[in-house]
């Protein structure tokens, strides 16, 4: 990795970062932020990456799903709880249904920070700077809060740390058990007003569950059905955070991010020759890259180039989001372009973020239908190119809140006011995300019967 060095990016030009009044207390906290332990370790993050590399040989699927931006004021063990239950449920739907290890990736334990389309915010004649996630700033409409403050980064560190403490303890210590998530699932299909729909395959997964004790595989005599992988990503904005927590691995002399196992480039900060492009290039964590409108496929190759130059499978995965009318127009010339270089990346698809519509209400809301739709058209151009979707990437909680409109429980825009809790972008509740999952299931046992005719097909 010629000239790159953790601060390489910032001879670099830079894009949606924020303003610090205060450069002297920047570096004070980004200095010892680099004396702090790591949050995750690079044989965690290698783990990732293989477990991605099977995901990209059409081995596997990543469901990849959380937060819009964590925030300070609803850290909590329940909040955590909630969201990884739901997340299990769906993660035990999706590997049913494709017959194959589904990833687990979290949008948790870092996901602080958020680009903005614009950097002020104007109510009235105040302009204060943008709410860019509370690693940064407040959301509140004041000066003292919106002031990007660096003692922030540390409190994020700190609950990033807690939060993954509990989810270790839950992904090792028996809440993630089969026969526990099972029973949850089927709590779900049970009240679901879709309910018909979706017990066919919770009656299967019942029969083999019961199978399988009747043969003596049980969570008392197979770790696998009681513990669980789980890692976490965020998007990797802000630059200074990131270089703090890089450090070599001992065993192997490479640089990693140990903020959290995956990190991921958005569209608004891919430019091939910019700084966040500069850091990602160089640590040998899982990335991810956002692939909105705008890619074109000379411009991705470029990128592919830069961020996984030795082809390894499971190192880049490009996460699509075109919005629902627009996939069949972009997503093909990007796949040709791939398959045709035969680059080794994992296809993924994010429904959410080229879906977001304003209610007549005033609030900021994603439309279900239109959820399913995306990911329905990403299945469909994947299965005529040939090539594997694989996986999906969506901002939920566990919580039961209404700020994404539709689904079988059918959310008017009216009733987004009752429980929208969001500080950032609307998120899919606990139904929506389960209902999507079975969704999701229907699309990759046709992919899995298809796939294959596909190829023979095609000699």
């Amino acid at each position: 990795m010629t000239n790159w060095s953790p601060n390489s990016w910032r001879a670099k030009p830079i894009q949606q970062v924020p303003t610090y009044p205060d450069q002297a207390a920047l570096a004070e906290t980004e200095a010892r932020l680099a004396t702090f332990p790591p949050l995750v370790f690079a044989g965690e993050a290698r783990k990732l990456k293989k477990q991605l590399a099977a995901v990209a040989n059409g081995e596997g699927f990543l469901l990849q799903g959380g937060d819009c931006a964590e925030s300070f004021a609803e850290h909590g063990a329940d909040n955590i709880r909630d969201f990884f239950r739901v997340f299990l449920q769906m993660a035990v739907v999706l590997t049913f249904a494709a017959s194959q290890p589904v990833v687990k990736v979290g949008r948790i334990a870092g996901q602080f920070a958020k680009p903005r389309s614009s950097g002020t915010e104007t109510k009235g004649d105040v302009v204060l700077p943008s709410y860019r996630g509370d690693i940064i700033n407040g959301i509140e409409f004041d000066e003292k809060s919106r002031t990007p403050d660096p003692a922030r980064q540390e409190m994020a560190y700190r609950q990033s740390a807690a939060t993954l403490n509990l989810l270790r303890a839950f992904a090792q210590g028996g809440f993630a058990n089969l026969e526990n998530v099972h029973k949850w699932m089927l709590g779900f299909v049970s009240d679901s007003p879709q309910a018909e729909r979706y017990q066919a395959l919770a009656d299967r997964i019942s029969e083999t569950m019961s199978f399988m004790r009747a043969v003596g595989i049980t969570s008392e005599t197979n770790y696998a059905l009681r513990e669980t992988d789980f890692y976490t990503s965020h998007e990797a904005l802000l630059l200074g955070y990131e270089e703090a927590l890089t450090r070599v691995d001992s065993t192997s002399g490479d640089w990693y991010a140990t903020s959290g196992h995956m990190i991921w480039i958005g569209d608004r900060t891919r430019q091939p020759d910019h700084a966040h492009v500069e850091y990602c290039r160089g640590i040998k964590n899982p990335l991810g890259l956002k692939c909105g409108p705008s890619m074109t496929p000379d411009g991705l190759l470029q990128l592919i180039d830069l961020l996984n130059p030795e082809n390894e499978p499971g190192r880049l995965t490009l996460i699509a989001r075109f919005g629902a009318d627009k996939v069949g127009e972009h997503l093909p010339k990007l796949i040709r372009a791939v398959e045709r270089e035969g680059r080794k990346i994992v296809w993924s698809c994010d429904p959410m973020h080229g879906n977001t519509v304003t209610a007549a209400a005033g609030y900021k809301t994603r439309p279900f239908e239109r959820i399913l739709k995306e990911v329905q058209a990403f299945f469909d151009v994947h299965r005529a190119e040939g090539s594997h979707p694989g996986g999906i990437h969506i901002e939920m909680t566990g919580k039961n809140v209404t700020e994404c409109t539709g689904g079988a429980r059918a959310i008017r825009d009216e009733e987004l006011q009752d429980r929208y809790h969001t500080h950032c972008d609307p998120r899919l509740n606990a139904d929506q995300s389960l209902e999507l999952a079975f969704m999701v299931a229907e699309l990759l046992k046709k992919n899995k019967v298809s796939l294959p005719a596909k190829k023979a097909a095609n000699g």
